[in-house]
């Protein structure tokens, strides 16, 4: 069959597309393949001509991590492929348990647990309203640290049906005019990307304990945050899931004898190579691609253009809260509660009273130091060694002793006692302070038996 007569032939104008080719789209072509991992048979479905050659090929030198392309490639760009596609190196934070009082530094999956919470409906609690908090209430069921986690469903990844068809035709045009150049690139472009998303999508995410903690703390207990606190209770694995628990990606790549070095070895295999193939493509473009003709340039544009569109697309989702769903999908779906309190101080308490509802102390003393404990860690600004603060404090802790007492007589001023000592502003703070109190307990007589009742049910 004889070249189709080339558009634009008689033109002089030529597009030399070697940097954009390069340089453009990277960010937004590195969230369309973190999202691999998120959605069922997006591995199979990045077969297009995919933009920003030069970000890929720099992200998978610091997954393979040979020390030769540091010259070409910057050592500051991010580390090995979880971290580098946004599944994991988020900080989140603190968990304190409350029966030891422990502090444990928590990670991605506690990050993502606050973000779930957050999407729940909330439930106001009656009361003063000065600096809104969130108090969530999450009771963990068994986990499986063998199960992958789940993905979305594969309607949700056919939209690349769109750029791999734009690809496909751009490639067809091209031959049609024999121009091999501008084919080339367009089909070693699909190639590339196809690759890189079968290579790292051969592995599947799953739960795995960080093994720098290998000591735990029996539950409850309370994920901290700055504006939001989960209270997590049930099965001390499912809660470790959450707290000493991340992502890992399984795959039969690399050795397995010893399971750090096996996934160290996995990543460097995928690193060398989406490596090499994305910089022979990033080469030849800087070489071939000025000499195919416009109509051939064209092609090459118009398909990256539409592979940009879709990852852009791609990236506009929250991948952190499609994480966070797939998560508690993995993790049994245990049904999350989320209560707005109007004041850190209603909060502490309400807190306080989810913690220790069914918790048995071997001695008073022990009851008083675990909930002042929970109320210091809540309150971590407030003078609780004198004056009102305290007094406050001491009263809470006594009526926490004694939930079971509906008049909630701890929690008055006592005209008789130290109380009479305070000036007037000193009485009016504590009076209200005392309020808040009252409202966390009044509150939790009249509805907690709903939520307890109902919480290990699936959500």
């Amino acid at each position: 069959m004889p070249p189709l007569d080339i558009p634009f032939a008689g033109s002089k104008f030529t597009l030399d597309l070697s940097g954009v080719a390069s340089f453009f789209g990277g960010e937004e072509a590195i969230s369309a393949l973190a999202s691999v991992h998120l959605y069922e048979g997006r591995r199979w479905l990045g077969w297009y001509n995919c933009p920003g050659t030069f970000s890929f090929a720099a992200r998978f030198a610091r997954m393979a991590n040979p020390r030769a392309w540091d010259g070409l490639f910057s050592p500051r760009s991010p580390p090995p492929v979880l971290l580098g596609l946004g599944l994991d190196g988020k900080t989140g934070p603190n968990y304190i348990a409350a029966l030891s009082g422990t502090t444990v530094h928590t990670g991605h999956l506690a990050h993502l647990t606050i973000k779930r919470s957050k999407e729940m409906k909330e439930v106001l609690i009656p009361g003063r309203l000065t600096n809104p908090i969130d108090v969530a209430y999450i009771v963990m069921g068994p986990v499986d640290y063998n199960a992958p986690i789940k993905r979305l469903p594969l309607s949700y990844a056919l939209s690349a049906l769109v750029p791999i068809t734009v690809s496909v035709t751009t490639c067809i045009m091209c031959a049609l005019v024999y121009d091999w150049c501008s084919f080339s690139m367009i089909f070693l472009g699909m190639v590339s990307s196809g690759l890189a998303n079968f290579v790292v999508g051969r592995g599947r995410l799953m739960i795995k304990k960080s093994v720098r903690n290998s000591v735990t703390d029996p539950p409850p207990g309370i994920l901290l945050g700055e504006d939001s606190v989960v209270v997590i209770k049930g099965a001390e694995i499912g809660v470790n899931a959450i707290t000493r628990a991340r992502f890992e990606l399984d795959t039969d790549l690399g050795t397995r004898d010893n399971f750090t070095r096996g996934v160290r070895h996995s990543y460097s295999a995928m690193g060398v190579v989406c490596l090499f193939l994305f910089t022979t493509q990033f080469i030849l473009q800087l070489l071939l691609i000025p000499q195919g003709t416009l109509f051939g340039q064209i092609m090459f544009i118009v398909s990256l253009s539409v592979s940009w569109t879709y990852n852009y697309y791609l990236s506009s989702f929250d991948t952190e809260k499609i994480q966070a769903k797939l998560l508690f999908q993995t993790l049994g779906s245990p049904r999350i509660y989320r209560f707005c309190v109007g004041t850190r101080m209603t909060m502490a308490v309400l807190v306080c009273l989810m913690l220790f509802d069914d918790v048995t102390d071997s001695s008073a003393e022990e009851g008083q130091d675990r909930r002042l404990g929970i109320l210091q860690a809540c309150l971590p600004h407030l003078h609780a060694t004198r004056g009102v603060w305290k007094k406050w404090m001491d009263k809470v802790v006594e009526q926490l002793m004694n939930a079971d007492d509906l008049s909630l007589s701890w929690l008055s001023i006592d005209e008789e006692d130290e109380d009479a000592l305070l000036s007037e502003s000193e009485r009016a703070l504590l009076f209200t302070l005392l309020g808040d109190a009252r409202a966390a307990f009044e509150w939790y007589f009249d509805n907690w038996t709903m939520y307890s009742s109902t919480s290990t049910s699936k959500g």
